[in-house]
């Protein structure tokens, strides 16, 4: 597939990102965080297996891969805890810009430190940009919004995955990136079921027909389909790159909370949209 082509795909994967917040705010009043994850990383798991089936990938893990592996399955839980508090004591919308917008900014500054690449200036511009929209999304006008205890969490998810995404970008030489998915749900499986095996883990099958419809597009849509397309990318085109496409995940979540939540779209959350498309483009220009 040639690298173009991963734009679509790309784009979907942000709606499907972005759509996860509103499914996310479901869950929170639902299950124990540990119960809801568990059973995340769990359905995830079982997910991965027709896709492995199909294209016929041989469940091939040596040591050079294991570590990354490992690594990612643990930055994955935390991000999971991150953002489940981020959102159980602040809003979807919030996490939503606050990570999206922070992240990709997260990953361009990993990179030029860890590897001394070069900013060109249009990607700094782009960064800017970027940055500039998130603040108008959450109306960030007073610099306290960032020290209250959600944001923090959602600034924690932000570091956390900007370093997913080097390690994603990096593993594919060892393995593939579907497979290395797989792998980080059944070892993240694992440790949170020992974490969560004294929880009435049997729960989750009492509860509403919602929570399922939440948790079943969380872990497979939200999870296994949109964080594959994401590794994949990242592979092909370059954490930098694909983390840019990171800046229009607000524009899906305010989409979908509008849709599913029933809130309200206001005239700064557009035109903050409007300048995290305009990052894309400017951190995307090669001249």
């Amino acid at each position: 597939m040639k690298n173009k082509h991963f734009i679509p795909l790309l784009i979907l994967a942000m709606f499907l990102w972005g759509g996860g917040w509103s499914a996310l705010k479901i869950l929170t009043y639902s299950a124990e965080l540990e119960v809801i994850i568990f059973w995340r990383f769990f359905i995830m798991s079982i997910s991965f297996i027709p896709i492995l089936i199909f294209l016929k990938q041989p469940l091939n893990l040596n040591k050079s891969s294991l570590k990354f592996v490992i690594s990612s399955s643990i930055l994955n839980i935390a991000f999971m805890v991150s953002s489940f508090m981020g959102v159980k004591y602040g809003s979807a919308g919030a996490g939503g810009v606050i990570i999206t917008s922070i992240s990709p900014i997260m990953t361009f500054l990993l990179v030029y430190i860890i590897f001394k690449n070069k900013l060109s200036l249009y990607q700094v511009l782009g960064i800017f940009t970027g940055l500039v929209g998130g603040f108008i999304l959450l109306e960030l006008n007073d610099n306290s919004l960032f020290l209250n205890g959600s944001n923090i969490y959602f600034l924690l998810c932000a570091i956390i995955w900007a370093a997913v995404t080097l390690l994603s970008q990096h593993s594919h030489l060892h393995i593939h990136p579907v497979l290395y998915s797989f792998y980080i749900s059944i070892i993240a499986s694992i440790i949170t079921f020992i974490y969560a095996y004294s929880s009435n883990l049997l729960s989750i099958f009492s509860l509403s027909f919602e929570f399922w419809i939440a948790l079943i597009y969380l872990a497979i849509l939200g999870q296994s389909v949109a964080t594959t397309i994401y590794f994949i990318a990242s592979a092909k085109l370059g954490s930098q790159i694909t983390s840019s496409y990171m800046f229009l995940v607000p524009i899906f979540a305010l989409f979908c909370a509008w849709l599913v939540l029933g809130e309200e779209i206001k005239a700064h959350l557009l035109i903050g949209g409007f300048l995290s498309i305009l990052a894309v483009y400017f951190i995307n220009k090669k001249h």
